[in-house]
């Protein structure tokens, strides 16, 4: 496609699938924002992280756990950053009808929302365990995850009826 196009479906163009890959990509944003916070606690530029008053949230508390510096001897808040990154650049990539143009885009993000939503609700539990409290800011991109694997279902299936008529029509 050529930029141009690209540049005029992605800002101007109406469909359903746009529109919830606008907002998915929000939703990276505001997770990305949330591991930023995140980051600066872990890393030492800020010396705590506001909460909320919701008893058993304690941010400060389980970013600076032993587990939230075991990848790599780097705080996790700085994977979280990419993963976000990672997510909004699926949303973002590809016209405004990838399902049929380029289907595995829509495929590619679902799974990577899925994988990230699995991933988030496995954190929450080790957050909780380990500390008996959550983080705020984590839990935040949680739902970020969350809701946005729910909203790449239906771009991803039609992206997978595309593959499997395109399939299906070659073999027959």
């Amino acid at each position: 496609m050529e930029p141009r196009q690209l540049s005029l479906e992605l800002r101007k163009g109406e469909n359903p699938d746009l529109s919830r890959r606008r907002f998915i990509a929000g939703l990276s944003m505001l997770g990305a924002t949330m591991a930023e916070a995140v980051s600066l606690y872990q890393i030492g530029i800020i010396d705590d992280l506001p909460d909320p008053p919701i008893p058993g949230i304690d941010s400060s508390k389980v970013d600076a756990a032993d587990y939230a510096y075991s990848v790599l001897d780097t705080p996790d808040g700085f994977f979280m950053l990419v993963n976000y990154s990672i997510t909004a650049l699926l949303a973002g990539a590809g016209g405004a009808d990838r399902a049929t143009q380029a289907p595995f885009l829509p495929i590619a993000m679902a799974g990577k929302t899925f994988v990230d939503s699995i991933a988030a609700l496995a954190l929450a539990g080790i957050e909780w365990k380990d500390n008996k409290a959550f983080c705020a800011y984590c839990q935040v991109a949680t739902l970020c995850s969350v809701t946005s694997f729910i909203l790449s279902i239906p771009e991803a299936t039609r992206a997978v009826q595309v593959l499997l008529g395109n399939r299906q029509s070659n073999l027959g």
